[in-house]
């Protein structure tokens, strides 16, 4: 068990995970120290998001059930898919909760669980992460190319993307085809190998 974990079972008043509420559990398996406990329910973490009004639920909202124990609410929730990690939320929270890697557990969670409840959203993130294990970096065309194959008509929204595209490939806001590794690539997937080790530890 990696050391803040420890620290947070014990912050938690527990040291077997049966015995964790649910709110404790997140703040155990969120890297560092969420101070999750902490949440006064100001709601500064919702009014300074810029996904909250894509959100079925607000970060504070989403705190109060954790505290409920909603665990299928929340893991079903569209909320940690919506968060766009600026990390706005956590630099201006007055408890210093770690916002932003409260949102990455859930997602985690969710996806162990089996209860995302939108695919779209996870499915991108999965793309993403293939595109980063694969090449060390994103493939901005390859990343839209695939989303708007899977998830929406593509045929339909090609002819208002493709202007777009155009324009970010001329203005090199987009990587050339075909993708390129970046340099040290093996070493990049002995840190994502360790990353996986610690996670499962």
């Amino acid at each position: 068990i990696m050391p803040q974990m420890i620290d947070e079972r014990v912050r938690a008043g527990s040291t077997q995970e049966a015995e964790l509420s649910l709110l404790q559990e997140v703040s155990m398996r969120t890297a560092g120290i969420s101070n999750l406990e902490m949440c006064i329910q100001c709601g500064t973490c919702g009014g300074s998001c810029p996904a909250g009004m894509d959100m079925d639920h607000t970060p504070r909202a989403i705190f109060a059930m954790l505290r409920a124990g909603m665990r299928e609410e929340v893991l079903m929730s569209n909320a940690p898919w919506m968060c766009v990690s600026c990390y706005y939320c956590t630099v201006r929270c007055p408890q210093q909760i770690h916002v932003t890697d409260v949102m990455y557990t859930l997602k985690n969670m969710a996806v162990e669980a089996g209860m995302v409840g939108d695919s779209i959203a996870s499915d991108f993130s999965k793309t993403f992460i293939n595109f980063v294990e694969n090449y060390g970096r994103s493939f901005e065309i390859g990343l839209a190319g695939l989303h708007n194959l899977i998830h929406a008509k593509l045929a339909v929204r090609l002819p208002n993307l493709a202007p777009m595209a155009i324009g970010m490939l001329t203005k090199k806001g987009m990587s050339p085809l075909p993708p390129k590794r970046i340099k040290g690539m093996n070493d990049l997937k002995k840190i994502l190998k360790r990353a996986k080790e610690l996670e499962t530890a």
